[in-house]
């Protein structure tokens, strides 16, 4: 059975690392936006239940009608699983052609949009994941068959291997994505495959002369009686859909303290994957001596998912690891304690059954998702809705299976009141601000806070912007900047609405774009005029992804502003600033039109890539330091971008224009303001120079979200910023065949 632990290991490790890919190229090609990352993980999960039911039914009906053992069966899903690592970039890129070819003929509404991409990544995504889902009952199969093996059991001992392989893949990708990019990382996924292919046929062909289908019928006879009953199924449908429901909630709770990361859902997820493999292995011991758990386990799932409220309460002294270890964990392992024993029960090692119990616990993974974002979160927020995903658990407790046994009445009801004492004692995030206002919607928690001028946004419990003539000077300097009079602007992040109204005081048109529906609603509590502002017929807020809106709009503008949400690592963030997505904003610039970049410092590493890809990308580039110092402004054209004067560039600002820049200062004139920003100019060759063997920031190569191995470690022998520097550099170099990227 070491074989299979090993196929199974390395399989859930490639798993993870095509979801995690998968689903970032994905939004580079169709927008980071809920509803399409939603479409994603929904596609992948119906993928994998498709492939268990499907794989389960095959090897049961027609095991002795098959070309191919139940192990040669399996040898080949994954290296089919291996080809699509090849296969589904190329398909993602061409669905992204697709939708811009039918967008420049046919004006495409959002709802349209997501209807066609949700078409297109069912029929890109699902024939693959379903060849992963079909994995475990074809090995359950050739298990059966061998008469060497215990098969009773035999579907917790590959649940076991595939979720500790998950657990490496939800950590070790990461670290190959810094290195080699996305494309780089799924070469070794297809690696991975293609040897586990060659491995599972060689393994075939020596163990032939073990095989019996005598053992198989064996195996189906146990499952009559009371496994056909269909609580465990009901039960493994609960236990999906809750686990993955709270895995969202979980993300918004622990978000304010980890950073909006890519290694904060990371360390969720292995939290959550290293505690289930902790639970199945706990399953594998007991399940040798016992056959039946205990009512109070499954009880008890009320208390421990709302262990997470406690350590995700800010007035808990506690240090973020073990908030999330301590919130996530217990919860998990009791998951990963009864789910594999369910499909145990159930499927007594017949794989068909198997087959069909994993793939209504898959059901659940892709229902609970769809609840807790779209229903839950936006209406009664983080503590309601994990109290109302525990639901079917206070229903055992209410109606407990043996209403005789006193003993486990009294801890039954112990356990729901010390619940609710959780439930009533803790508080959100949200309620450590008494001057607040709170909106929800299915894409985050969205808080305005404070007064006057230190008023704050917060995207999640995490600091978006504040009132600062830094995103005043976004707009008046890059207009101020054109070769000609403007005409209309874009701004691609609403924020606080500062940049948007700063544009309109131009007097020309301006559109805004933000991805999270609440923001532009609070515009009015930063500024008190928001609502003339807004009924000027020359303002246009919408609500969309910024690169899918230029995807979808024919439109061009004098000035495009972007300013990403912070910190300058946030997952996804790099979308924003990628040669691609410059790319494309160059065909929506009118001749001589300026891009403005906004960047907050970050790591060499990070000034250097983003300077490189604005480099590449437009013919002219200038970079200036922040009116206090803090950060880049950009400006990329394909024409020349003039030199000018402080004054000069005063004389091309309307009044209306002068008197809204010079509202917050910080200067005295509107003369020493600008010469402030113009004294301050470097080179884009300063920037690079910084980091020169960095790549230049793409889709495939996100330098600003992936930075584990130039993060400075405190505690190892790395610590210092100059020898972490060179590893760094020495790493980069090596997978880059030693070449230097940024000459």
């Amino acid at each position: 059975m070491s074989w299979y632990f090993v196929f199974f290991f390395v399989s859930g490790f490639c798993g993870i690392l095509y979801e995690l890919v998968w689903l970032r190229l994905a939004m580079a090609q169709f927008g980071v936006t809920t509803a399409l990352v939603s479409i994603v993980l929904s596609m992948f999960m119906a993928g994998l239940g498709l492939g268990s039911w499907a794989g389960g039914a095959v090897v049961r009906s027609r095991a002795q009608q098959l070309i191919l053992p139940p192990l040669g069966l399996y040898a080949l899903a994954e290296l089919l699983i291996g080809v699509s690592a090849v296969i589904v970039p190329m398909e993602l890129a061409w669905g992204h052609r697709m939708l811009g070819q039918m967008a420049q003929q046919v004006p495409i509404s959002s709802g349209a949009f997501y209807l066609v991409a949700g078409t297109f990544l069912a029929l890109t995504l699902v024939p693959w994941c379903a060849c992963m889902g079909a994995t475990i009952p074809l090995a359950m199969c050739a298990i059966g068959r061998d008469r060497r093996y215990e098969a009773q059991r035999s579907f917790s001992f590959l649940y076991l291997a595939n979720v500790l392989g998950a657990i490496a893949g939800s950590i070790v990708p990461l670290l190959l994505i810094e290195l080699y990019g996305f494309r780089g990382t799924l070469r070794v996924g297809a690696v991975l495959n293609v040897v586990l292919a060659m491995s599972a046929l060689l393994l075939s062909l020596a163990t032939s002369s073990h095989n019996s289908g005598v053992l198989l019928q064996a195996a189906d006879a146990t499952t009559a009686g009371p496994a056909e009953r269909n609580t465990p199924l009901l039960l493994l449908f609960s236990t999906g859909l809750a686990t993955m429901g709270m895995e969202l909630v979980w993300i918004r709770l622990f978000t304010p303290f980890l950073g909006p990361l890519v290694y904060s859902f990371a360390m969720i997820l292995a939290t959550y994957l290293l505690s289930t493999f902790t639970g199945s292995q706990v399953y594998r011991f007991w399940s040798r001596r016992h056959d039946r758990e205990s009512g109070l386990l499954w009880v008890s799932l009320v208390l421990l998912g709302l262990l997470s409220l406690i350590t995700a309460d800010a007035r808990v002294p506690m240090q973020t690891f073990l908030r999330v270890v301590l919130g996530v964990g217990p919860f998990s392992a009791v998951i990963g304690f009864l789910t594999p024993m369910l499909v145990d029960r159930w499927s007594g090692g017949d794989p068909r059954r198997a087959g069909r119990a994993y793939a209504v616990n898959v059901m659940g993974c892709i229902v609970g998702p769809l609840i807790s974002g779209f229903v839950l979160l936006p209406r009664v927020g983080e503590h309601v809705s994990m109290l109302l995903l525990a639901l079917p658990w206070l229903a055992m407790a209410a109606r407990p299976p043996d209403v005789k046994n006193r003993k486990f009445q009294l801890a039954a009801a112990g356990i729901v009141a010390a619940s609710l004492v959780v439930f009533f004692l803790t508080k959100d995030l949200e309620t450590f601000f008494p001057q607040r206002r709170v909106l929800r919607d299915s894409t985050a928690t969205v808080i305005a806070t404070s007064v006057g001028m230190q008023k704050q946004l917060f995207v999640n419990g995490v600091g978006m912007t504040f009132l600062t003539p830094v995103t005043k000077m976004m707009a008046h300097f890059s207009l101020a900047s054109l070769d000609h009079t403007p005409r209309s602007a874009l701004v691609i992040c609403f924020g606080m609405g500062t940049t948007f109204r700063s544009a309109l005081s131009w007097g020309i048109p301006v559109t805004a774009v933000d991805l999270v529906p609440s923001v532009p609603r609070l515009f009015a509590y930063y500024h008190p005029d928001a609502p003339q502002v807004l009924d000027s017929p020359l303002a246009h807020v919408v609500i969309d992804d910024g690169r899918r809106y230029l995807e979808r709009k024919p439109d061009r503008y004098d000035v495009i502003i972007i300013d990403p949400p912070p910190p300058v690592s946030a997952a996804g963030s790099s979308l924003l600033y990628s040669q691609e997505f410059y790319d494309l904003i160059k065909q929506h610039l009118t001749p001589g039109g300026i891009v403005a970049q906004w960047l907050p410092r970050g790591d060499t590493a990070i000034q250097s890539s983003v300077a490189a890809a604005l480099r590449d990308s437009f013919t002219y580039v200038r970079v200036f330091a922040s009116v206090d110092h803090w950060g880049w402004h950009f400006l990329g054209s394909t024409g020349p971008i003039p030199e000018r004067t402080a004054a000069e560039l005063l004389g091309r600002i309307p009044p209306r224009a002068v008197a809204d820049m010079m509202e917050w200062g910080p200067s005295a004139t509107p003369d020493q303001q600008l010469d402030s920003m113009l004294s301050q100019e470097l080179t884009v060759g300063q920037l690079i120079s910084l980091s020169p063997f960095t790549p230049a920031l793409s889709d495939d190569r996100p330098v600003n979200e992936y930075m584990f191995l130039r993060t400075p470690c405190r505690q190892c022998p790395l610590g210092s910023d100059r020898l972490r520097s060179i590893v760094y550099s020495k790493l980069v170099q090596l997978a880059n065949g030693g070449m230097a990227t940024n000459p």
